[in-house]
């Protein structure tokens, strides 16, 4: 997931949100209201394929979204299966983060590794314990993978 998330209001002009996407190499922003909330997402499509002045005439308001909590797996299925792009990452409403096929692809890349036994564990952070030998969580080290790996 990352964070914190680049967002525009729903007045937010087509021309700034198209520099916004521009200007951080990105592929589509959500748009929030005043309370954080998730109204919709205007993606690189969107611009290029509606007609609008501002964000929520432009924007995609049926946006799947996940909470903190949704699995690996599930958040996968989602970008590949359902061919999404970006999936805002919602708690209690409000907007807290945003998850690309990228993040996901760099999770694969981050690997912890037991110090006792050497069982390999994939995850953004070390695991609560070994799942062959069960050591602590405190006898993983962690090893960024090689690209190709």
């Amino acid at each position: 997931m990352s964070a914190p998330v680049h967002a525009v209001p729903p007045d937010a002009k087509v021309g700034n949100v198209a520099e916004l996407l521009r200007s951080r190499g990105i592929s589509g922003v959500p748009v929030i209201d005043d309370a954080g909330a998730l109204l919709g997402l205007v993606s690189e499509f969107d611009l290029l394929g509606k007609t609008g002045s501002t964000a929520a005439e432009v924007m995609t308001t049926n946006v799947i979204s996940v909470s903190v909590g949704t699995s690996i797996a599930d958040v996968a299925h989602l970008l590949v299966d359902r061919r999404i792009r970006l999936l805002p990452v919602v708690v209690h409403g409000e907007l807290v983060g945003i998850v690309s096929p990228g993040d996901v692809v760099a999770l694969l890349a981050t690997e912890w590794v037991c110090q006792v036994c050497g069982e390999a564990v994939r995850g953004d952070h070390s695991p609560e314990g070994c799942p062959r030998c069960h050591a602590g969580s405190d006898r993983f080290v962690l090893e960024e993978q090689s690209p190709g790996f």
